[in-house]
């Protein structure tokens, strides 16, 4: 299926890739579920994936983070154990489930969703696959599927998977894992990965690779260094290795332009996130495509553009969300545009042709850091347009608690701690204040745009991380070879770090709630439109659960929101174990309703065979937030007539 064929089938209210459209609008133009009747939505099916029940003890603790993409009545989504499943639109019956069998004794049991091919060069006759699905595995595979029947394509890769760890010279067990759907462009498959955290310097290879979508033939790879590096062999890497370890990694969302023939890429920091002394080894700048948006020709995977929106990073400010594409109208010009999220809170708008920020972007003195052998950037971007989204930095005045002995206990952590404002670099055996934290600002859940209004709507979490390097030699190991206090390996550099949200004697964050919001923004102010908070303690785990009452105070969350031409606004990605529906306007909260478990993912809608709106959300938890784990989609429409 082109994605102008997908353009076609979003208009047409169906919901064909994972963003909605290539671009990542998050936006369905349907209207049938409206601020007049969005109370009346009940719940008409639930299909549990069977995930929760898999009899596995070597199996890692799982996410259901899918978003569902809807094609001929059919919805097709992956579960965390890297399971496929088509089921009825209507019905919620299942049509057929795929299973990868992973090896899931480590790494990330995520996956965000699948990616649906469609051959035009064998559309007829019946063949095998000529509709395929296409899925990310949590021990580093891609899978080709039949879409009709469930079953592996023998002629993609070997008997239906490519192993991405091919060319990638020495990746250790699970550290090379898809989380994220691939994205199509004609006839490749586009494809990313995350490599673990903080584990060694010269971690698996962020290579982007485009596959032949018929033949699992590798047709481009782009590796993120500036062109003349010296060779992965001239760094003494095997034969075999065709690509240079410790560079960023694409763990998040691609979006692609058909018409411009361009595929943009969110990069993450190098190797190891909160040290940086080591990236330049041998010669090998692997800060240069770091935390950048980088544009590439889809076909050939040539670089055209890139744009860094953190230099050295030492904050763990990957690029976590999909690059949004619109067009901005700007003095009678209609300009096409990208908007990146990040972490920091900051929304840089950008020529999607070229790369240069549409609205001046300001690079700013920032701390430096004060260890020897560490380098830090002496300036960062600035965005002025939108302004930034969250507070750049506290200082000790912002320590909040429910009492005068928690809030004094937080106010001694900040001003005990090295505390310089925004890009305060970590400090050697002491703390320092990070704000925003590595969850940020902004996450995966990313963008959502409303064109009618002008609109971006999106969650934004408020928690402070600490941080502390210490030398290896001041930390004792245990005898299994586990490191204690919660220290990140980080081989290859003289210190591991450890990173914690800084919380109360009680557990509870050190800052004033809300902790957790969603906002609206206007693109034709640059301004919040509104900013309300998001989510209840109703199903926090222990050390959260001694309130005794649920207020709206705003919690962290993960996963984005649904908009559609109604002007309703539906978000789950809360922890506390919710749907609920706002009102793009106002932010004002028109309805929730209860799911089985946490629903961290971000929902899509489309119109059934049936005529009705159905809004769906993955109900299945997520294992780092300790939300309540489950393995149910679910799914809402008004009552049938």
């Amino acid at each position: 299926m082109s994605l102008l064929s997908a353009a076609r089938s979003l208009a047409a209210g169906d919901w064909p890739v994972f963003g909605g459209d290539a671009g990542g609008s998050q936006y369905s133009p349907l209207v049938q579920v409206n601020a007049a009747n969005v109370r009346d939505l009940e719940r008409v099916w639930e299909y549990r994936t069977g995930d929760s029940t898999l009899q596995r003890p070597d199996a890692v603790p799982g996410s259901f983070l899918a978003t569902p993409v809807l094609y001929e009545g059919t919805l097709y989504f992956c579960s965390g154990y890297s399971r496929a499943f088509a089921i009825d639109a209507v019905t919620g019956k299942e049509r057929w489930v795929f299973d990868s069998k992973p090896d899931m004794q480590d790494g990330t049991a995520k996956c965000r969703g699948v990616a649906l091919w469609h051959d035009d060069e064998r559309s007829t006759g019946g063949a095998a696959c000529t509709s395929r699905v296409f899925m990310g595995t949590l021990d580093g595979r891609l899978a080709a599927i039949d879409r009709l029947t469930g079953r592996a394509c023998d002629d993609f890769g070997e008997n239906g998977f490519i192993d991405l760890r091919q060319g990638a010279g020495e990746v250790r067990r699970n550290e090379l894992v898809m989380t994220s759907p691939p994205v199509i462009y004609r006839d490749l498959v586009i494809q990313g990965a995350k490599v673990r955290d903080n584990q060694r310097a010269d971690a698996a290879p962020g290579v982007i690779r485009a596959w032949d979508a018929r033949s699992g033939e590798l047709r481009w790879a782009f590796d993120p260094v500036p062109a003349g590096s010296p060779s992965p062999q001239a760094l003494g890497a095997p034969p075999g290795q065709r690509y240079h370890q410790g560079t960023p990694n694409a763990w998040s969302i691609f979006s692609v332009d058909e018409a411009r023939g361009l595929v943009f890429i969110p990069f993450g920091s190098p190797g190891l996130d909160f040290v940086g002394g080591h990236r330049n080894a041998g010669g090998v700048d692997r800060n240069r495509y770091a935390n950048a948006v980088v544009a590439l020709r889809a076909a050939t995977g040539e670089l055209v553009w890139h744009f860094q929106t953190v230099h050295n990073d030492l904050w763990d400010y990957d690029l976590a969300s999909q690059p949004l594409l619109l067009d901005i109208e700007q003095n009678g010009e209609s300009i096409p545009a990208l908007i990146q999220a990040t972490k920091m809170g900051f929304l840089f708008v950008l020529n999607r042709e070229t790369g240069e920020p549409i609205y001046r972007v300001e690079e700013r003195a920032v701390p430096q850091t004060a260890i020897p052998g560490e380098t830090s950037a002496a300036t960062q971007p600035f965005p002025t347009f939108p302004r930034p989204l969250h507070p750049l930095g506290l200082d000790e005045d912002d320590a909040w608690g429910f009492t005068f002995y928690d809030r004094n206990a937080c106010r001694e952590k900040i001003r005990a701690a090295r505390n310089d404002g925004m890009y305060t670099p970590p400090a050697l055996d002491r703390y320092s204040i990070q704000y925003p934290g590595v969850a940020g600002g902004q996450n995966w859940g990313g963008l959502a745009y409303d064109p009618q209004r002008n609109l971006l709507v999106m969650p934004q979490n408020h928690v402070v991380t600490y941080n502390k390097l210490v030398r290896k030699e001041s930390v004792a190991f245990l005898p299994e070879g586990d490191y204690t206090g919660g220290y990140s390996p980080n081989e290859g550099t003289p210190f591991y770090i450890s990173h914690e949200i800084l919380l109360s004697p009680f557990g509870v964050p050190c800052i004033a709630p809300p902790w957790g919001t969603l906002m609206a923004v206007s693109l034709d102010s640059g301004e919040k439109h509104w900013e309300v908070p998001l989510g209840t303690p109703r199903d926090m785990v222990p050390g959260m659960s001694w309130f005794p009452w649920f207020p709206t105070m705003g919690f962290p969350s993960a996963g984005g929101a649904l908009l559609t031409g109604s002007g309703l606004a539906f978000i789950g990605a809360a922890l506390d174990n919710y749907l609920r529906a706002f009102d793009v306007h106002s932010g004002a909260e028109l309805w929730r309703a209860r799911l089985p478990a946490g629903g961290q993912a971000t929902p899509m809608t489309y119109r059934a065979d049936d005529g009705r709106q159905y809004i769906v959300i993955a109900a299945g938890g997520h294992a780092y937030m300790r939300t309540t784990p489950g393995d149910s989609l679910v799914a809402y429409a008004l009552p049938a007539p």
